[in-house]
């Protein structure tokens, strides 16, 4: 989706990638407390693999086994431990772990069993029972129990990062019931997704993290449970994994056809431009484009001419959420949402689409763009239901108006944009005095740092600073390295950031930690707006109650309405394509997932795999 690099906090699997739900095996006629057992859970509808399937339908079952593929990141890094605020945590460090329950990347939301071989749960999901393999064990060979399931998330809300208490404090209390028994008790029965994200969390070895510094970055290679372990590093350099010969899970059905590659390999580089030279230079064999001007321009000379690298546009059906210049509104002079409007003026979106992008993205309008959760129609009955007991509360555009991000005619000359902005700032308490804008009464000028880690987006927030500049505003770029920005988002020391909020086909408890007060002033939450708005916190809570998939998308659009109209966020664009580029010694499977790229379900064609 996103156009360029964007620094987003990484927390669980649900985050940045998680989608959707059904919960295939509880009919609304079974009473509240009749228990289910099944291979296998979702939210509102059926799943679509039986009990006793042998693999997803979108791997190749038979894919051999072998090779080495090198991939690409950017900055550094000092951890291991992805699971707490401080530090740069490797990239790939998922590929150690294993969790209770495996998504399917064809299914909206629906996980069955991996670490737990079946799950039992009551029709009103007030408590879940994992039930997991005997077989299950660790890269060290100790076994995996429920003392382990228990010890990882008493570990993770208690010391991991904010994300974590937020995301499962509805979870009363968890029983290892006996060595392969693990029970969640839930707080209530309105919080029906928290049945299945519990089955999402990297399950961690008390044995080894019991009597380490939790919280403290450490290079230590940790102990897990997944298909791969840490090889070597070099550090903030290079990092390896190597598959596993003997993963305990390799024979499972919701294993089958994946992790075909041997050896993985992530290599660092200082920035995108020289990370695609090297790629192109042969020093990497497979990435993901987020620039659309290096798309139609850099791709290009004799290995792409011969057939040696090939690149792709790979449609899929996700959700592509919001990514924008985000304003802190924990900044005084962002409190008024008339300010915030009229920067959003000063962005000519259609400019920058025609003569920076190639005219490769489509605006974005909605926090929950490209799926039918988007707020795109005036509200529905269903929806003014919903909006009604806060309608006091939030912008009255809501219930009357359809909103879209300011547009114009894309030739440079947005004279009657700026004029509407200097209105709203005049409005807002702002006056122009020898050319600056400054407030009436403390007579500051306004000024605005934009924080940014990539070069590569200079060319965009430029021609944006220039009409910020016209209404005089003084408006700078700030470039630094990507430690120090990740540590001012975790700290929220900045004015505007360019950033995402990913979405899912079914948006859950990961809202509160979006938009909810509670997660406003919590290091490291993604909250990066500041946001602290009563009927927002009101309609989220809604959201996480949906009682069925209908309810969730008319609750999910009357969270984005509000959201549209208190301008929080300055939209960008969106793209619902993978462009990747890699070199000529893959293979895919011939049907893809709906929801995920899939590249773990590739493999290397033995005869090619040379260097």
């Amino acid at each position: 989706m996103l156009n360029l690099p964007v620094i987003t906090l990484r927390f669980s699997t649900k985050l940045l990638t998680a989608i959707g739900c059904t919960l295939a095996v509880l009919s609304a006629s079974v009473p509240a407390d009749s228990v289910q057992v099944a291979h296998g859970i979702s939210m509102h509808g059926d799943l679509k693999y039986p009990p006793g399937f042998k693999h997803f339908d979108y791997v190749n079952p038979k894919a051999p086994k072998g090779g080495q593929v090198i991939q690409s990141a950017i900055g550094t890094f000092d951890s291991f431990n992805q699971f707490i605020v401080k530090g740069n945590a490797a990239d790939g460090l998922g590929l150690i772990y294993d969790t209770l329950l495996s998504r399917a990347l064809d299914e909206p939301f629906s996980l069955y069993g991996l670490l737990a071989e079946s799950i039992e749960v009551p029709n009103n999901r007030s408590w879940i029972i994992f039930n997991l393999r005997p077989t299950a064990t660790f890269s060290d060979n100790h076994p995996l129990t429920a003392e382990d399931v228990v010890f990882s998330f008493n570990l993770l809300r208690t010391e991991g990062a904010p994300f974590y208490k937020s995301y499962y404090a509805d979870i009363d209390k968890i029983e290892a019931l006996n060595p392969h028994r693990v029970k969640f008790t839930f707080k209530n029965t309105l919080n029906r997704e928290l049945a299945l994200i519990v089955g999402e969390v990297p399950i961690l070895a008390k044995h080894y993290w019991q009597d380490k510094a939790f919280q403290k970055p450490s290079l230590d290679i940790p102990v897990g449970s997944g298909p791969y372990t840490i090889d070597s590093f070099d550090a903030g350099r290079s990092i390896t994994y190597k598959r596993n010969p003997n993963y305990w899970a390799k024979e499972l059905p919701v294993k089958v056809g994946y992790n075909n590659f041997d050896t993985l390999i992530f290599d660092y580089y200082r920035d995108g431009t020289v990370a695609l030279e090297a790629f192109k230079a042969g020093e990497y064999d497979f990435r993901q484009e987020n620039s659309s001007k290096r798309w139609a321009t850099s791709y290009s000379g004799n290995a792409f001419d011969d057939g040696r690298i090939k690149t792709a546009e790979l449609e899929h059906q996700n959700p592509t959420g919001m990514q924008a210049f985000v304003i802190n509104n924990r900044r005084e002079q962002f409190a008024d949402p008339r300010v915030r409007r009229a920067l959003a003026l000063a962005f000519d979106f259609e400019w920058t689409n025609k003569n920076i992008f190639f005219n490769a993205y489509t605006r974005t309008h909605s926090f929950f763009s490209n799926s039918e959760m988007a707020a795109t129609e005036l509200p529905t009955p269903e929806e003014l239901a919903i909006l009604e007991p806060v309608r006091d509360q939030v912008p009255p555009e809501v219930f009357t108006q359809v909103y879209k991000a300011p547009e114009t005619k894309g030739d440079g000359k947005i004279y009657t944009q700026l004029r509407e902005a200097r209105r709203l700032l005049q409005d807002a308490g702002w006056i122009f005095k020898a050319g600056k804008l400054v407030n009436a009464e403390t007579g500051k000028q306004l000024s605005i740092e934009m924080l940014l880690y990539s070069p590569a987006f200079e060319r965009v927030v430029s021609p944006f600073i220039r009409n910020l500049e016209r209404l005089g505003i003084k408006a700078n770029i700030r470039l630094i390295d990507v430690s120090q920005y990740i540590a001012r988002l975790r700290s929220y020391d900045f004015d505007i950031v360019v950033s995402g909020f990913g979405q899912s086909s079914s948006p859950g408890n990961e809202q509160r930690d979006y938009w909810h007060s509670s997660s406003a002033n919590k290091e490291g939450s993604r909250n990066l707006i500041g946001i602290q708005n009563p009927a927002i916190d009101y309609l989220v809570d809604q959201l996480i109650q949906s009682p069925n998939r209908e309810q969730l998308v008319y609750r999910t659009r009357a969270l984005d309405r509000v959201l549209q109209w208190n301008h929080y966020v300055i939209p960008q664009y969106h793209i619902n394509k993978y462009r990747v580029a890699y070199w000529d010694k893959f293979e895919m499977p011939n049907i893809r997932p709906k929801y995920d790229l899939g590249f773990n379900t590739w493999w290397i064609k033995p005869e090619k795999d040379v260097k």
